[in-house]
């Protein structure tokens, strides 16, 4: 029982120190942290390659990714308003 319990603890101290470095938030990572963030921010993407190189170009300015896969932006107004000479977003 003891294995079962001591698992399932380990379980969720993993599980919330995941959620924690991927939870997004101005100024939440550090540059060595950018590439990991990034790595989940463009896993559902078909366009990975754009995708991991503005996501880590933005990474570096902001010290922040949005939480999931899509979307989420307002948690990183840094990242949000950051765009392109035409207008539109240039973080992923």
């Amino acid at each position: 029982m003891a294995k079962y319990t001591c698992s399932f603890l380990l379980m969720i101290i993993f599980t919330s120190v995941i959620q924690d470095a991927y939870a997004g938030g101005e100024g939440s990572l550090r540059p060595d942290q950018c590439a990991g963030a990034c790595d989940y921010r463009c896993s559902a993407t078909m366009y990975k390659k754009a995708c991991l190189t503005y996501c880590n170009l933005c990474c570096a300015k902001c010290l922040c990714v949005p939480s999931g896969t899509y979307g989420n932006k307002e948690e990183c107004p840094c990242y949000n308003n950051w765009k392109t000479g035409r207008g539109t977003p240039k973080c992923p």
